[in-house]
């Protein structure tokens, strides 16, 4: 069976998100040795999201010239 499309998750469209959940905030707390088996579960200080950019790549400054060497190619089959 297929799924329907309407039903399909969009990666493309997803935003990055503002809120981490109990459990993701008792585990960066744990990364960064905050976290200790004594504390209570509410209450929890707050973490700071950090937002990931991509990084843009930069366009090749050999895409001119590999231009040029496929028009002295042409020109040199003929």
């Amino acid at each position: 069976m297929s799924l329907h499309p309407s039903l399909k998750v969009d990666t493309a469209g997803a935003q990055q998100r503002t809120v981490l959940t109990r459990i993701e905030r008792i585990k960066d707390l744990m990364k960064k040795d905050l976290w200790h088996d004594e504390h209570a579960v509410t209450g929890l200080p707050k973490t700071k999201i950090i937002k990931v950019k991509a990084a843009k790549k930069e366009k090749k400054e050999e895409e001119g010239t590999e231009g040029e060497g496929a028009a002295s190619a042409v020109a040199e089959k003929k």
